[in-house]
């Protein structure tokens, strides 16, 4: 069986490159075993000793935050490019997706709220502002739909995941929320995600 490769000293020039290193292997070590990954195996996997990791991050929650905060640049992003009444459908299927790729990351968010601040939440509740108020006024969504109704969406979905037993539902539980929460809108996610009208949509 072949040996991980030994950390490698990039030196303190490198730092930028390292921190991107430890944020890429978080995200996909959380997403693939929990939170509660060594953060040894984080260390190792994107190719740096642990006083690496903690030169960067001080805690895992901090380094879970990173993550969760590149997240969120890349919705703010989106929103950006997307700028007409469908946008709110692309930001909303996005969010859905991170939720569904690294729901531990909603927990590290629970967590940071104890140990540090963070405006994550004010970040996403920006970023859906102006693209709810266009869907709104072009009537692709209820009218009293609001900010607050999608963060619990997004919540709500995270909980669904967390408890779900069959495998390969979550996504299909997932789409039926943002049903529930608004038809149009959850089509709208349906169509992002190549779904079309599956059964979930049903009331069985």
């Amino acid at each position: 069986m072949p040996q991980p490769d030994p950390p490698r000293n990039r030196g303190p020039a490198a730092a930028g490159a390292n921190r991107a290193a430890l944020v890429e292997a978080a995200r996909s070590l959380f997403a693939r075993e929990g939170y509660a990954v060594p953060l040894s195996a984080i260390a190792r996997a994107a190719g740096v000793g642990q006083g690496v990791l903690y030169r960067h991050f001080g805690s895992r929650v901090s380094l879970a935050l990173a993550v969760f905060g590149e997240n969120i640049d890349e919705l703010e992003a989106l929103a950006g490019r997307h700028t007409d009444p469908d946008g709110l459908g692309v930001l909303v299927a996005r969010m859905l997706e991170q939720t569904l790729a690294n729901a531990a990351l909603v927990d590290a968010v629970v967590h940071g709220r104890v140990e540090q601040d963070w405006d994550g939440d004010e970040r996403v509740g920006a970023v859906l502002v102006r693209p709810l108020a266009r869907a709104r006024s072009a009537g692709l969504v209820r009218p009293d739909l609001t900010v607050a109704d999608l963060l619990l969406l997004v919540r709500c979905a995270h909980g669904l995941i967390g408890t779900q037993q069959r495998p390969g539902a979550a996504r299909a539980g997932v789409l039926r929320l943002a049903r529930l929460v608004d038809a149009p809108l959850g089509d709208a996610v349906a169509a992002q995600w190549g779904c079309g009208d599956g059964p979930d949509r049903s009331d069985s």
